[in-house]
């Protein structure tokens, strides 16, 4: 594709989240918006909470199937507790990860067992070459932790100045949780082959991209930075605040998801969806044991559009 001699792509944007209920939880979806799909392998984005649930109204995400990504879920406050049809029941507590890789299919269900509740649930795309791959469950209690500036620092996966985090991933990524309980600034250097979004989850950042003002980011906005930026440089005012640096080279491939699958056409989503829906034992996807509740069934598949691959610019 060729651009016209005066035209200059963006170099960040400031998208913004959409509210959704997961399982009795409002959460805040930074990603996939109809502008920017990605970031990275990183398709889908979502903030819940922090929230005080009622004892009597716990969040409860019965047995579901997903194909084709990873669920990467990072737990900031409360207690989860997760079961697959692999046979894994694992409680996630705070400043720890757990990664469920689909595959060709697996299915899992989530229940909260305290009242507080804040975490950030994100999926990750699998390449074409290995999506249909095994399913597997992996839980990591101990991640990276270090100083960026004046931030707490969470290496959740990839490497930043000499860490790295043993959260495995397919393509390259980086997933980082900054947090301060004061006024705090740091200056990131960026992969200028990579783009990145900072999802802010409490308080508000003042952020500039190569020294360029972009205004202040709060929870329910990501802020899209294109491939070619050097720096951020984040500055909060006062108080406590937090945010995820997600970021990646830019994922050549096409991908279409759809409720919870990530695919490549509606013929794979139909397949996917007739399989779970008419197998109580969930066909491939497998039965979830130990979850007291029904599972949740796949709405009727819209006419989904088959994405096409990216174009490079020239």
């Amino acid at each position: 594709m060729s651009l016209d001699s005066d035209y200059t792509p963006a170099r960040w944007e400031r998208l913004q989240a959409h509210l959704g209920d997961v399982g009795g939880l409002t959460i805040r979806r930074a990603l996939p918006t109809p502008k920017h799909r990605m970031v990275g392998a990183w398709c889908f984005l979502d903030h819940a909470g922090p929230a005080d649930l009622p004892p009597e109204h716990p969040m409860r995400v019965g047995p579901h199937p997903h194909t084709g990504l990873q669920t990467f879920s990072w737990l900031i406050e409360g207690e989860i507790l997760h079961r697959d049809s692999l046979g894994s029941e694992q409680v996630l507590r705070p400043g720890q990860v757990n990664l469920m890789t689909a595959g060709r299919g697996i299915s899992h269900s989530e229940e909260s067992l305290t009242s507080r509740l804040q975490l950030a649930q994100l999926w990750i795309a699998l390449p074409d070459a290995i999506r249909q791959g095994s399913p597997a469950f992996e839980h990591f209690p101990t991640l990276p932790n270090f100083r960026t500036g004046d931030f707490d620092t969470t290496l959740l996966v990839g490497e930043w100045a000499g860490h790295r985090s043993p959260v495995p991933s397919h393509s390259p990524l980086l997933g980082m949780d900054l947090s301060a309980g004061a006024a705090a600034a740091a200056e990131l250097l960026l992969h200028p082959d990579h783009e990145y979004g900072l999802m802010v989850l409490e308080g508000e950042l003042s952020v500039q991209v190569d020294e360029e003002d972009t205004g202040l980011s709060a929870p329910g906005q990501l802020l899209y930075v294109a491939p070619g930026a050097k720096s951020l440089q984040l500055r909060s005012g006062g108080g406590k605040s937090r945010a995820l640096l997600l970021g990646g080279p830019p994922f050549n491939e096409p991908v279409l998801l759809w409720w919870n699958f990530v695919g490549r056409t509606r013929e794979e989503m139909n397949g996917y969806a007739a399989e779970w829906n008419q197998h109580e034992d969930g066909g491939v996807f497998g039965r979830v044991q130990g979850y007291n509740g029904p599972r949740l069934l796949a709405p009727p598949v819209p006419p989904l559009k088959t994405p096409v691959p990216p174009t490079p610019l020239s």
